[in-house]
């Protein structure tokens, strides 16, 4: 497989490489990480940049090798991280640019481009956890509404949101892969509580959301009714297979950054750690690769990504996990003072084994979807 990119691909990142050393200067400083109004309002900032560059639209209406160039330049480069925009550019917008009526379409992903509006995720419940199709949360049919009553958990960036990807139930009798439907959910509607959450590394990004006899227009379902897994499907393809790109290029970075902390510490001279970081070194040269078959792969299919990001997620989960272990051993016992570089980021690396899919999920997919092998019982 040819994973080179086309004279037309490199002329693109040579131009957005000339822009981001032209723009990134000019830059205000960021927000402190527990201020989300100030993030919300810094992260949009940023993306009406790209938007008035011509650059807001690789999310979904390029070519997926040139999203990867895109990401891989943006992380590269230091530039802003998609933030508060998480959801609305790598999962709710592909979702809808790939599944949406062009009512819909037209609707929603303008705003999303131009930096107006944040989406949040509600797929997560208190009862059901990695087994997402065991969610509860009732939508039943009232006219040319949808009444949803539930509630959802982990839901990212629910306080500073406009919309929520939303999975609700609509028949409940339906088994349990076939009764879901995926609805956009306005987050100011009558009826809808966050209740932030606060992280072991201090931080807010998530919230409960409860839902209570909250209405909710039949046109905002995307796709049919009781079709939801499928396409949330689509969602998680995103997530899982390109959602994590500038993260892999980040990650090379720290580990650079690791290797010349070693040197003037003197951790460097204990072989067993210079092992280690060369493995990690290969393991995320590996994973680089992977992205980009992954990216050929979805090139070929239409542009959505395959199983193959199940894969990729596994393993950079527990590379992530890796690296900021290693990174521990690195500082020494200033891993324990919140101030250093890499320990917030190594709080937030536990989660990578949960968040987007459980490893357990993501192994089931690996051996169900691609190596055949018969279901559990």
């Amino acid at each position: 497989m040819d994973l080179s990119c086309t004279p037309e691909e490199e002329e693109f990142r040579a131009r957005l490489r000339q822009w981001l050393t032209k723009v990134l200067p000019t830059l205000p400083a960021a927000p402190p990480p527990d201020d989300w109004p100030g993030r919300r309002a810094y992260d949009l900032g940023w993306q009406r940049m790209l938007y008035d560059a011509g650059y807001a639209d690789v999310h979904w209406d390029a070519s997926p090798t040139t999203r990867l160039i895109f990401l891989e330049e943006t992380e590269r480069a230091g530039a802003p991280y998609v933030g508060a925009g998480f959801v609305g550019l790598l999962h709710a917008g592909p979702t809808i640019a790939a599944e949406g009526t062009p009512a819909q379409r037209e609707r929603w992903l303008p705003p999303i481009l131009r930096g107006e509006e944040v989406w949040c995720q509600g797929f997560s419940e208190p009862g059901a956890g990695s087994d997402l199709a065991a969610l509860r949360t009732r939508a039943r049919r009232d006219g040319d509404h949808y009444v949803v009553t539930g509630s959802k958990i982990w839901t990212s960036h629910a306080e500073v949101a406009d919309w929520c990807e939303l999975l609700v139930r609509t028949d409940p009798d339906a088994p349990r892969h076939r009764g879901i439907t995926w609805l956009a959910l306005p987050m100011d509607a009558e009826g809808v509580t966050v209740r932030p959450l606060r992280t072991l590394a201090g931080s807010a990004e998530f919230a409960e959301v409860f839902l209570d006899e909250v209405r909710v227009p039949a046109a905002h379902r995307v796709g049919a009714e009781n079709d939801g897994w499928r396409v949330t499907m689509v969602t998680l393809s995103f997530e899982r297979g390109t959602a994590f790109v500038g993260e892999v290029v980040a990650c090379r970075r720290v580990l650079g950054g690791l290797a010349r902390e070693a040197r003037r510490n003197g951790t460097w001279d204990d072989p067993a750690l210079r092992r280690r970081l060369g493995r990690l070194d290969a393991e995320f040269r590996a994973l680089w690769r992977l992205t980009q078959w992954n990216v050929s792969e979805a090139e070929a299919g239409g542009g959505v990504p395959g199983v193959g990001g199940s894969v990729f997620k596994l393993r950079y989960s527990h590379a992530r996990q890796d690296l900021y272990d290693t990174a521990a051993d690195v500082l020494g016992p200033g891993c324990l003072d919140l101030d250093r570089p890499w320990v917030l980021d190594r709080l937030s690396a536990l989660s990578y084994t949960i968040a987007a899919g459980t490893s357990q999920i993501q192994r089931n997919i690996v051996a169900e979807r691609i190596l055949g092998l018969p279901r559990g019982r």
